[in-house]
């Protein structure tokens, strides 16, 4: 990186150039493939013409094959790039908004937009959707987080919307903004491969594992300077103070959420039995109220180190760049909320508050039960003289969750001394010293994999965190690595319960008769079935401890649309885990296998 660094300082144009270059790899890879494919066989059609039209005719079959490869591909890649999700603003609502959006968009010298979407999220961002992967532009959308509105007034806001739109590359920064657009298509269609499976997609998703990070990285300089650039055009078009006042509030603003706002919510899980009516409004209030301790808490974001991963600078750096002081931010009178969308604001406040009421009601039920439960253990253990080792660490957890003013540190230790191969003693621990930046607890972590492989993918999460904390970046890296090895295994498990093949391994499927009477019932009810087998299919990689089953099913005469009638299977038929339903007509192969694991048929109709 910081040779990257030197090379862009001392060197620009070049390093622009070659930036140029690698991302015109990744659009030469998409179009020359499917280019090449087609140009085949309009290359095959000229020059078998020009030898003999009677030829042409005998090998008209050999034409098609790169045409077919080129359709291969392009289906491979018609990955549909979605919209950012939200509230899309429809035509006449908010219309000061809309007119403030619309001036600043002039003023940046921004491309038109697709459309103005509001979310639920502390946040704005400057979307864009590629069309065909990019080779053909993409659709620009503008973010807008009702809580960010909320926090700031009219002038911080507006800075922050000229912020996002310097991202689009208006003006003297299209390059960056280009460059911006496309680090973020790479990743899309990333994502969109590792969800399709094909011998087309394997061959991209190389490459492209390959080419996205590289070009990530390579990127990552102009990224972070593109940050500077949009909080530069924040400040000619609407002023340095301003947009020096909406980075410090909104720093502050997520450390209320995270350290007031979501706590108090958790809290209120243990008194109430169903989630608040109106979180959102709750949570405006909450910006509004001073804190106590807002000037320790600044200090605290000044003293922010860089984080390699995050293309934003922080927040010493940035205002530095802007030529502003570190100052107090009151809140404002009006927020931008109040100006500029009227009542509008409200029915979002409403919206999002049932959205997430909906998200977490089943959750918080249980988790209310729970605690009233929790509490009535703790009592009873804390009641007796004497103590298990499961039941120390059952304590030590109990008073961990339930009283957050107890330093519960000493109990894990104790408990761990009576059971020192307790995973979740270790685990609960770990985090809690990473929390002290204790780094005895990065043992305990890693103890905690050991005995249980179901810690693995938390524990990790906890080590990132607190190795990008310390600015550990071998450790952090190594973390990572391991992540991404456990999701890519979670991919293959996905796509193996979806697909059948040659190295399938089937076991008894170990039905429960309740359940085999409930899955003869559905094979009656389907009617054309003949015969039906169940076996377990084994999915290595796969921790999720939900069983996969393959039915193979025959049918009784004659059926004339067989996937309709196989959906039908599917719909009927009800196993306690996932499931794919197939026939041996083109898989006569696994069909012996589920047979042989099976043993007699689970169903069978005279």
């Amino acid at each position: 990186m910081d040779r990257l660094e030197r090379e862009a300082r001392q060197s620009p144009g070049r390093y622009r150039f070659k930036l140029a270059l690698l991302a015109g790899l990744g659009f030469a890879v998409l179009g020359g493939t499917v280019v090449l494919a087609l140009g085949m066989s309009v290359g095959l059609v000229l020059v078998l013409a020009a030898i003999s039209p009677i030829l042409l005719l005998k090998l008209i079959k050999i034409i098609w094959i790169p045409i077919a490869f080129g359709w291969f591909v392009i289906k491979s890649l018609w990955i549909r790039m979605e919209p950012p999700s939200g509230y899309v603003l429809r035509d006449g609502e908010a219309p000061e908004l809309r007119a403030e959006v619309e001036w600043l968009r002039e003023q940046t010298g921004a491309p038109p937009l697709q459309g103005i979407i509001i979310d639920s999220q502390l946040n704005a961002a400057a979307a864009s959707v590629p069309r065909a992967m990019g080779l053909i532009g993409h659709a620009h959308y503008l973010v807008l987080g009702l809580p960010l509105m909320q926090l700031l007034n009219r002038e911080q806001f507006d800075s922050v919307i000229a912020h996002e739109f310097g991202h689009f590359g208006g003006g003297h920064s299209r390059f960056a903004g280009w460059i911006y657009r496309v680090r973020a298509s790479w990743y899309t269609l990333l994502d969109g491969l590792a969800l399709q499976r094909s011998w087309t997609t394997r061959l991209f998703r190389r490459f492209f594992d390959w080419y996205a990070p590289y070009f990530n990285a390579y990127s990552f300089v102009l990224a972070r300077a593109n940050e500077y650039e949009a909080d530069a055009t924040a400040a000619r078009v609407v002023g340095a103070p301003a947009a020096a006042q909406a980075l410090q509030r909104v720093g502050l603003g997520a450390t209320v959420l995270d350290r007031d706002f979501w706590p108090g919510v958790q809290r209120s899980m243990q008194t109430h039995a169903q989630p608040p009516l109106a979180l959102y409004r709750e949570m405006a209030a909450s910006f509004s109220r001073p804190g106590a301790d807002e000037s320790t808490r600044l200090a605290e974001l000044l003293q922010e180190t860089p984080d390699l991963e995050d293309t934003h600078p922080t927040l010493a750096q940035r205002l530095e760049a802007l030529g502003q002081a570190a100052a107090p931010v009151p809140a404002p009178n009006r927020s931008a909320a109040d100006v500029l969308l009227g009542p509008l604001q409200e029915l979002l406040q409403e919206r999002f508050s049932q959205e997430w009421r909906e998200q977490v009601e089943e959750q918080w039920r249980e988790r209310h039960g729970q605690h009233r439960r929790d509490s009535a253990r703790l009592d009873e253990l804390e009641n007796r003289a004497e103590r298990t080792g499961d039941e120390a660490v059952e304590h030590a957890r109990l008073v961990d969750d339930l009283r957050p003013d107890v330093d519960a540190v000493p109990l894990f230790r104790a408990a761990i001394e009576i059971s020192p191969n307790d995973p979740l003693a270790h685990y609960r621990l770990g985090v809690l010293l990473l929390q002290r930046d204790d780094n005895a607890g990065v043992v305990h972590l890693r103890r905690a994999m050991d005995l249980d492989p179901d810690a693995t993918e938390p524990a990790l999460h906890q080590l990132d965190r607190y190795h990008q904390r310390r600015g550990n970046i071998t450790e952090r890296e190594a973390v990572q690595a391991r992540l991404r090895a456990l999701n890519d295994r979670r991919i293959d498990a996905l796509h193996a319960r979806n697909e059948l093949g040659a190295r399938d391994r089937f076991v008894a499927h170990g039905l429960e008769p309740a359940v085999l009477r409930e899955a003869v019932e559905a094979f009656d009810g389907v009617g054309n079935v003949k015969q039906a087998w169940i076996a377990r299919k084994q999915i290595d990689g796969d921790s999720s401890g939900v069983h996969h089953y393959a039915v193979l099913v025959a049918w009784r005469g004659m059926v004339l649309n067989e996937s309709s009638t196989l959906q039908k299977v599917v719909d009927a038929l009800e196993l306690p885990g996932s499931f794919i339903v197939f026939t041996a007509a083109n898989q006569r192969s696994v069909a012996s296998r589920v047979k042989k694991a099976a043993g007699a048929p689970v169903y069978g109709r005279r």
